[in-house]
């Protein structure tokens, strides 16, 4: 059983008044103990630190002044999944959490504590909820400072200095008391310009992807195509009685222009069922052996990044149904994640019930079908054949009936490239980040030119 000595002294006088085992776990001390002849506390290097809030009776517009929750701060960058918005009366009231460019945030409260990243040109003038501080700094660079935060030594703090059982959080005198270490001003440059090459993968792979997206639509006539939703129409009580369905949005013209769009496309009409072999694998579950369970929440409806969470077989939930392969398609039939679609990248994982799994197996390859779809037309279509109200789904056969195209090959190829090449760069952002916060770690545990030097054999072989 682990257990720490501690002088009473340090109890008593403890400015919060922490006696909680917890806070004196001895994982926690030792890794302060690694850097403690050679550090700082953060309050030197904080200029102003303040937490956002949520407008009273907030409604999100669709578009304005962006507006940062937990799940957008990701460590070390900024994520627009299901990102919200303010309206400039809204962001009035909360003008103090303004977001400038090098601020550095932090998550605060809940499960996601404890994690870092830097505001860039693109969320500079955005916002944040209660739940995260933005830090102005000087004299440390703010990506050294949010790489430490996300590396296990910071991390640890974060750890350290929660209170509370069923909602953590952290207050801003546990912040500032955070001990950073004195690492010179080379070796932090050093850590920055690997997460800035690391925004630029991320930017690069998100541009790129959208030209495959614009290529499949253009040759679709679809390049400027945009979804109307219309108050009235005239639909015959004989289509209604075919569809088996009475409610006006299942039928709004927006969904017959994709269908025939796309039908008109091809000589025949093709649906996902006739080019695609839907994975309906099953497994049985060893209670003992650890499993990377992907749910609908792990796959980044921005990116396609598939973050995976380790589970014991025991607690897995009674939905992990699926064996994913490398190649498979994931799309989820939920519509609180429609667009949470994907190309498994590995194997080794086990998936949720709630995604369809589809596997290559005709004339379209898998990466035209994903532009297809994660374009704005199959996720507008895939509003009408929602079933539910509470909580809306598709069906296995909504996603396996919808029309799709088959462009000629040399014009899936150049799509297939691109996917490809987005995806080599998400996965390079992704790597670099890790490699900068080993390098904090190695320049802990050893010194900065070690830390340099390992980076410096990685770039030979990783290309940074």
């Amino acid at each position: 059983m682990p257990y720490s000595i501690v002088n009473f002294n340090e109890v008593k006088f403890h400015k919060d008044k922490r006696l909680d085992a917890e806070h004196y776990h001895p994982y926690h001390l030792k890794n302060l103990r690694k850097f403690e002849n050679k550090s700082q506390s953060l309050s030197e290097f904080i200029m102003h630190i303040t937490g956002g809030a949520t407008p009273l009776g907030a409604e999100y517009p669709e578009e304005g002044i962006p507006f940062l929750r937990v799940q957008n701060i990701m460590p070390n960058y900024i994520s627009d999944t299901d990102i919200k918005y303010l309206s400039p009366s809204q962001n009035q009231e909360i003008l103090r959490s303004l977001l400038k460019k090098d601020d550095v945030l932090l998550t605060i409260t809940g499960v996601s504590y404890g994690k870092s990243a830097v505001v860039t040109d693109e969320f500079v003038g955005a916002n944040i909820n209660q739940h995260s501080v933005k830090m102005t700094v000087e004299n440390i660079a703010p990506y050294f400072l949010s790489t430490f935060l996300n590396c296990k030594y910071g991390y640890s703090q974060s750890t350290r200095h929660v209170v509370g059982i069923t909602r953590p959080a952290l207050d801003y005198s546990a912040i500032r008391a955070f001990s950073i270490p004195d690492l010179d001003a080379g070796f932090q440059e050093a850590i920055a310009s690997c997460c800035r090459q690391a925004e630029r993968s991320r930017k690069d792979s998100k541009d790129i992807y959208t030209e495959a997206q614009t290529l499949l639509l253009t040759e679709l006539g679809f390049a400027d195509w945009q979804p109307k939703h219309r108050l009235h129409f005239f639909k015959k009580f004989s289509v209604t009685e075919r569809a088996e369905r009475i409610d006006a949005d299942y039928f709004q013209p927006k969904y017959d222009e994709i269908e025939e769009g796309i039908e008109n496309y091809s000589a025949n009409p093709i649906k996902v069922r006739d080019q695609f072999k839907e994975n309906k694998s099953t497994f049985e579950v060893d209670p003992e052996k650890l499993y990377r369970y992907v749910e609908i929440g792990s796959v980044n409806v921005s990116t396609g990044e598939i973050v995976a969470e380790e589970v014991l077989g025991k607690d897995l939930p009674a939905n992990a149904k699926r064996v994913l392969k490398k190649g498979d398609i994931i799309v989820s039939k939920v519509r609180t994640y429609r667009g949470a679609i994907t190309i498994v990248q590995e194997d080794g994982y086990v998936g949720s019930g709630a995604f369809c799994i589809l596997r290559e197996n005709g004339e379209i390859n898998k990466e035209t079908l994903l532009a297809c779809l994660r374009s704005k037309l199959f996720l507008t279509w895939s509003w009408k054949p929602n079933t539910g109200t509470s909580y809306p789904t598709l069906s296995d056969d909504d996603i396996l009936d919808f029309p799709i195209p088959i462009p000629p090959k040399e014009k899936q190829t150049e799509i297939e490239q691109k996917v490809l090449e987005s995806f080599n760069l998400r996965t390079r952002a992704k790597d670099l980040l890790e490699y900068a916060k080993r390098a904090v770690e190695i320049a802990i545990e050893q010194d900065e030119q070690t830390a340099i030097d390992w980076l410096e054999s990685i770039s030979e072989v990783a290309d940074i």
